[in-house]
C-alpha cells in the first residue's frame, strides 16, 4: 500500500519543487520512496523529531517559513485534533494536502471533510485537498 501511495505523489507532483511530509514520526518509508524517484529534497517535519533529518514542528503554531512554497503536504495517519491544523497550513500557503489516514478513519472534521475529496489510488485510500 505505501508504495501505491508513493506512486501516487510521484505520478502527481514529480514536476513540482517542494513535498513536505507532516507528522512523520519514526516512519520514513514514504519519504524515502519519493527522495529516490523525485529529483528534490522531501522535507520532514514532527513535534518530537526521531533523527537530524525531520525539522521540528508544532503544527498548532507552525513556522510558515516552512512550509512556503510547497506544492503538496502530506500526512500519514494524523490524530483527528491535528486535521484542521494540516488544512489551514495547506490553505495558508497554497498547497496541495493529501491525508492518509488509518484504514478505519474517517475524516469527521466538519470544515476538514468538506473540503477534501476521498481517493482510491490502487491499494492506497486517502483524502486530498487540491488548491492548485
Amino acid at each position: 500500500m505505501w508504495k501505491d501511495f508513493a506512486c501516487y505523489i510521484i505520478k502527481n507532483y514529480a514536476d513540482t519543487n517542494k513535498i513536505i511530509e507532516v507528522g512523520v514520526g519514526k516512519f520514513h518509508e514514504v519519504a524515502h520512496i519519493l527522495q529516490e524517484h523525485l529529483k528534490m529534497d522531501i522535507i520532514m517535519t514532527d513535534i518530537k523529531p526521531s533523527h537530524s533529518r525531520v525539522i521540528k514542528d508544532d503544527l498548532t503554531c507552525p513556522n510558515l517559513k516552512i512550509y512556503t512554497g510547497a506544492s503538496l503536504i502530506y500526512s500519514i495517519r494524523p490524530p483527528l485534533e491535528l486535521h484542521p491544523y494540516l488544512l489551514k497550513v495547506a490553505e495558508k500557503v497554497g498547497a496541495d494536502l493529501i491525508i492518509k489516514p488509518l484504514s478505519t478513519e474517517y475524516i469527521e472534521s466538519i470544515n476538514t471533510k468538506n473540503k477534501m475529496k476521498l481517493i482510491n489510488y490502487k491499494k492506497a485510500i486517502f483524502f486530498k485537498m487540491c488548491t492548485r
